[in-house]
């Protein structure tokens, strides 16, 4: 089984990268990989390229030397990762200890309390333990920790889910500080599409541990090019929406993927080709790729076959 699966992604300095798809795509397995943070048992293969070094081939030590300077995560459910036991204060110590080991009490105390203050976290609770916030105070503070080492790379595994707009808009001007002043890349993993287009200069639709498209925000939402892309799009909600939409079915069992496409069981635009060949990725745009028949040669040759499938549209698969 594949959790991530021939996936293949630049991040440059100072760019945001929004990574979008429903549960179980593998989008928090990607961003979790990228740092080494993988479960008992789980294998990596091929590269993460992080300023030339591959992470992939080295030691467990010293990618963990270069997570928080470097590499920094915020975790999916942020407010159920602090230590019951350790004040809000010691949790900032203990964190700039580790890796600025050179900062004075001073210096360390004014750090915590200016990235505390942008997430709206007065200096009176500092010394408070983490059973006397709110849960979406306690989330602010998980994300204060992650951004207080400055890391040139983050991954943030939906970093908003469950906050209020107005905190929601605090922590995107936050991170949209960090790009401008400090040039950290940003992974921001996402099902806020609202949030992609309004914060991201790129997005990646993931599905079934592949990439479905990737290219600029801005084109990719004006003119999808993959049916996923569209339908996942059509069933946001706005001020305009009348009649809700869903994309039927689920993401497959990627222990038995289906074959071909992996999105061709709940498509709207199946054709003959879609089960029976992986998609070849294609550039509609030189900014853009997409792995999509819609936009593949017009005629394919089946492996160790003489007569090309046509790529005539057939039914979408009933849902059993």
């Amino acid at each position: 089984m594949r959790a991530v699966d021939g996936v293949s992604l630049d991040i440059a300095e100072g760019e945001v990268m929004g990574l979008v798809g429903e549960s179980g795509c593998g989008k928090s397995t990607l961003g979790r990989g990228i740092l080494g943070l993988l479960p008992d048992g789980a294998r990596a293969h091929g590269q993460v390229l992080y300023d030339g070094r591959n992470l992939v081939d080295m030691p467990l030590k010293a990618v963990r030397r270069m997570r928080g300077p470097e590499l920094g995560l915020i975790f999916q459910e942020p407010m159920t990762r602090l230590n019951p036991l350790m004040r809000i204060s010691d949790h900032f110590r203990e964190t700039l200890e580790q890796h600025e080991s050179k900062l004075t009490d001073r210096e360390i105390r004014h750090r915590s309390l200016e990235t505390l203050g942008r997430m709206g976290i007065p200096p009176t609770r500092f010394r408070q333990y983490p059973h006397e916030f709110s849960g979406g105070m306690r989330q602010r503070i998980m994300i204060a920790l992650a951004l207080v080492l400055r890391p040139k790379l983050l991954v943030a595994d939906e970093p908003t889910t469950s906050l209020d707009v107005i905190v929601e808009g605090q922590i995107l001007a936050l991170l949209a500080t960090l790009k401008r002043n400090f040039g950290t890349a940003l992974l921001l993993i996402t099902h806020n599409l609202g949030i992609v287009a309004e914060a991201c200069d790129r997005v990646a639709v993931m599905y079934a541990g592949q990439i479905a498209e990737e290219g600029p925000a801005r084109n990719v939402f004006a003119e999808p090019a993959h049916p996923y892309t569209r339908e996942l799009l059509r069933s946001t909600i706005s001020l305009d929406t009348t009649v809700l939409h869903s994309i039927p079915g689920a993401p497959p069992n990627l222990i038995d993927p289906p074959t071909g496409c992996r999105f061709h069981p709940r498509c709207p635009d199946v054709m003959t080709v879609c089960p029976a060949r992986d998609p070849i990725e294609t550039h509609p745009e030189p900014v853009r790729r997409v792995r999509c028949w819609l936009h593949g040669p017009e005629r394919e040759i089946p492996p160790g076959g003489t007569e090309p499938y046509e790529r005539d549209a057939i039914a979408v698969a009933e849902e059993a």
